[in-house]
């Protein structure tokens, strides 16, 4: 079985990091090149970086950010957020990304998963997706542009599908349990893990430890990943990692 993996998340606008609830009310939580290089050293065993509006204002993600934040850590580094061409993805894998996360612009263009996993391989494609519980239909709807929009697609259709055309990872964020720290949505998780055999990483809703050992246990996700806890000091990467040891859970 692969280690478990703990990933910090930057949610970047206007050039800083925000972390808000539900995907509103957001604050201000720093600057993404300093809190990148404080993760890398606290040993993180990735980063995502999104810049949260930028496919809704219809600009690129911003290049020169990425660049200098590559430049401060060693780790492997996950860029979304505008990105609805193959030459996007070119850019910022030159402006030093690893790996190339796309959300709404593969909703668009599901061809963007399959042109970017042949011109890359699919290791460097991950699908992100922003789902919420839609009661009506008994299960999940994916949304877009910074979980602004509902798509009136399936969540559990859509996973299948972006794996089918060629995505190497799965970035799946819970509407619903964003910001709240009550735990990640085990529920979503699950279902979407069992359903795939690409990686998933789980995000929305980590406010304790013991939080990532039930996602990874009853969730079945490969990867954690956190915002709010992680910048606001609540508790450290090294932290969480210790209480997964101590539960038997692999981890880097």
């Amino acid at each position: 079985m692969l280690a478990k993996r703990i990933v910090p998340c930057l949610d970047v606008k206007d050039g800083r990091v925000v972390k808000g609830v539900n995907f509103v009310n957001l604050r201000d939580a720093g600057d993404p090149v300093e809190l990148a290089s404080t993760y890398d050293r606290e040993g993180a065993d990735e980063l995502v970086f999104l810049d949260i509006s930028a496919s809704h204002e219809g600009r690129a993600t911003m290049v020169d950010v990425v660049r200098r934040t590559a430049e401060e850590i060693t780790i492997p580094f996950t860029v979304g957020g505008g990105i609805a061409h193959v030459d996007d993805m070119k850019r910022l894998l030159r402006a030093g990304a690893d790996k190339i996360g796309i959300n709404t612009a593969a909703i668009k263009n599901p061809a963007l998963i399959s042109d970017g996993a042949r011109v890359f391989g699919s290791q460097c494609i991950v699908v992100a997706l922003d789902a919420k519980f839609n009661p009506e239909w008994g299960e999940w709807e994916v949304y877009t542009h910074g979980g602004r929009n509902a798509t009136g697609i399936r969540a559990l259709e859509w996973v299948k599908e972006a794996e089918r055309l060629g995505a190497g990872e799965l970035l799946l964020t819970s509407m619903d349990a964003d910001g709240t720290k009550d735990g990640f949505d085990v529920k979503l998780t699950r279902a979407v893990s069992d359903l795939v055999r690409i990686p998933v990483i789980a995000s929305g809703g980590a406010g304790k430890v013991e939080h990532f050992h039930e996602i990874f246990e009853n969730g079945h996700a490969d990867a954690g990943l956190a915002a709010t806890i992680f910048h606001y000091k609540e508790m450290t990467i090294g932290e969480v990692k210790q209480d997964l040891r101590t539960r038997g859970v692999e981890v880097r």
